[in-house]
């Protein structure tokens, strides 16, 4: 599976039909934006990144009653990653309230999510089982647990022989953008 990120289409990059399209929603300032970028990319499978409990900018939230609506009425939505999963008990209002169709998917970022990985996949009742690393974030985390940063090797390794082994697709970050034409600051400023 290949992702890539809604802030390509800000730059006029081309986005080829066969890429699923990521909208992280920590970078849409509202729901009118959402639907916009949702119909200007019809054509295209979706991945929804939700923030939650997310501390650094940008800092958008939406509630998942807000976000229902929209999910039923964009079938193109096929998946749903909820950030900061430590347990199954992150993710049983959203399995509970997404629509079946759309395919949770846990963001594993802290060395406690790699320890409850096998709680947390097995709550995924779907054939294709996929979870998310934040390389960033599990680093930053474990090291303010006090963890030496030799472990994140570990974590990191622990999560893909868990993955290989139980046939669960493991999406991890390849390369961001940086650009020196970006002039929003909204995103990071309220």
């Amino acid at each position: 599976m290949l992702i890539i990120s809604q802030n390509l289409s800000n730059y006029n990059f081309p986005v080829p039909e066969n890429v699923v399209y990521r909208i992280n929603l920590a970078w849409v300032n509202d729901l009118t934006e959402l639907k916009t970028i949702l119909s200007k990319h019809k054509n295209h499978s979706i991945f929804l990144d939700l923030p939650i409990n997310r501390t650094k900018p940008p800092n958008n939230n939406y509630s998942i009653s807000d976000l229902v609506p929209i999910l039923e009425a964009n079938s193109n939505v096929k998946y749903l990653a909820i950030s900061n999963v430590n347990s199954k008990s992150d993710l049983n209002e959203y399995v509970d309230t997404i629509p079946k169709q759309i395919i949770i998917v846990p963001k594993i970022e802290s060395p406690i999510g790699v320890s409850n990985i096998d709680e947390i996949v097995s709550s995924l009742d779907y054939s294709e089982r996929v979870i998310m690393l934040d390389h960033d974030d599990l680093y930053s985390a474990l090291t303010k647990l006090g963890e030496p940063p030799s472990k994140f090797k570990d974590y990191v390794n622990k999560l893909i022989k868990y993955c290989d082994e139980k046939n669960v697709v493991l999406l991890r970050t390849v390369g961001v953008i940086f650009s020196s034409e970006e002039k929003r600051v909204t995103q990071y400023i309220k």
